[in-house]
């Protein structure tokens, strides 16, 4: 008889490890800064926030096990070989040296040092701090050692009950009423939606695309092998792993909105972060925080520096060895990362909008995919219209500059201003649905012939 679900003992194992795969200190600035913004409409942005940090990352995994992808590159390969090419580097460029990786470094530096050193001397302390940061990244990427997992049985677990404290004290001896924090920007007219494009900013939907082979192989490695029933286990494990992480992300929302009163918007997440942890448990509370962070990062970068250099070297074998690829993607990231934190989340933004609708179209139609036996017809038809949205979507986060030499920019910034729901920037939405409806009557053709 086989094996179709998980003991209480093995589900905790899982939930662990997928609790792992996406806890990262870079993740809790963003529900920070969100609060401070958000203010008394924090709810509806959490709620947002949440489905695209937390749920849409869960659905990626379960999507993988239903499809029985074996890899990334075998899950995009549904749509297009080509596109599997082209998907599968931008998302470990994106999630490696391009952001994710150099954004290691600047938020350890926003929480930890930053505030505490004049304006004017943060470039060139960032410059040391990140080159220090990269050598040992690129150090312990190139000899396997056993600082992973003392980082992440040791580290990891004393910065989260860290914050759980902080948060804890923090609701006992609020900074101020959220009530009287008034929401701004975007948030003001849409917080959901607002909320919910924020989320894109953990990436978290990215590195479940390209790390959730691991957590299933764990699943079939004890002896669950059903496509369906790896699925829910996967869901199953993800629940007691992603509530936890969305009740932290709620929590750290309302801790930002309560900073606002005395705070005001900070620059970003980090330094927020700083202050509220400052103000707390006074100064050494801030440096105890900065020094956790650090190491939480590292370990994130020498995990994504690796994942990366052996991704690219099993694509790409003949061009670079893993050494190589490591000693790049390290020296790279180095460079990216001095342009600080907020200019990597700015630049990355027409990216994840971008890439976002594609990963979000991908998980749901490989969800769905028995409904219409996997027909590449279906695949093709539905990510075509919906890439088509997203460069759309794309130009119209670009910088001014940007738009203002590309060819035709104007007419395709009118074409994506027009699309439905393009005001929330979910321009993607309907197109999607209809290359959906398309390929469905295109494989009903195809059915009768």
């Amino acid at each position: 008889m086989k094996k179709t679900k998980l003991t209480a003992r093995e589900y905790l194992l899982v939930a662990s490890m997928l609790f792992g795969m996406f806890f990262g200190a870079g993740n809790l600035i963003f529900p920070v800064s969100m609060g401070q913004q958000a203010g008394s409409r924090m709810l509806p942005a959490a709620i947002g926030f949440c489905i695209t940090g937390v749920g849409l990352p869960l659905l990626g995994v379960a999507a993988m096990g239903i499809s029985e992808s074996k890899s990334l590159f075998h899950m995009s390969s549904f749509v297009s070989r080509g596109f599997a090419y082209f998907f599968t580097c931008a998302l470990y460029l994106t999630i490696g040296p391009l952001f994710a990786i150099p954004r290691t470094a600047t938020v350890s530096f926003q929480v930890g040092i930053a505030p505490s050193v004049p304006e004017s001397s943060r470039g060139l302390l960032l410059a040391v701090f990140s080159l220090a940061f990269f050598g040992a990244v690129l150090f312990f990427s190139l000899r396997p050692s056993n600082i992973l997992t003392w980082v992440g049985k040791i580290l990891n677990p004393l910065f989260l009950a860290f914050m759980v404290l902080l948060i804890v004290i923090a609701f006992l001896n609020p900074m101020g009423k959220v009530s009287q924090t008034a929401p701004t920007g975007a948030y003001a007219e849409s917080s959901f939606f607002t909320g919910f494009l924020e989320g894109y900013n953990t990436m978290d939907a990215l590195a479940s695309l390209a790390f959730g082979i691991v957590l299933i192989e764990v699943i079939r490695g004890l002896g669950v092998t059903d496509p369906l029933c790896v699925s829910a286990c996967t869901v199953k494990a993800g629940a007691f792993s992603t509530l936890p992480m969305a009740l932290l992300y709620c929590c750290l929302t309302v801790l930002g909105a309560q900073s606002a009163a005395k705070l005001g918007i900070s620059t970003d997440g980090g330094v927020a972060l700083f202050y509220i942890a400052k103000h707390h448990f006074g100064s050494v509370g801030g440096v105890f925080l900065g020094v956790l962070a650090t190491f939480a990062c590292l370990k994130t970068a020498i995990g994504l520096v690796t994942s990366c250099s052996r991704a690219f070297a099993e694509m790409f074998p003949r061009l670079c060895s893993y050494k190589v690829y490591a000693i790049v993607f390290s020296v790279f990231s180095f460079a990216v990362s001095n342009v600080g934190l907020s200019a990597i989340i700015k630049i990355s933004l027409p990216v994840l909008m971008l890439l976002y609708p594609m990963i979000i179209v991908l998980i749901l139609l490989c969800l769905l995919g028995r409904l219409f036996d996997y027909r590449k017809c279906v695949f093709l038809s539905t990510m075509s219209l919906t890439i088509f949205a997203a460069v759309l979507d794309l130009i119209l986060h670009l910088p001014e500059t940007v738009q203002s030499v590309m060819p035709f920019g104007r007419h395709l910034m009118g074409l994506g201003a027009i699309l439905p729901l393009a005001a929330l920037r979910m321009g993607w939405i309907v197109p999607a649905i209809l290359g959906f409806v398309i390929g469905l009557v295109i494989r009903a053709f195809q059915k009768k012939k």
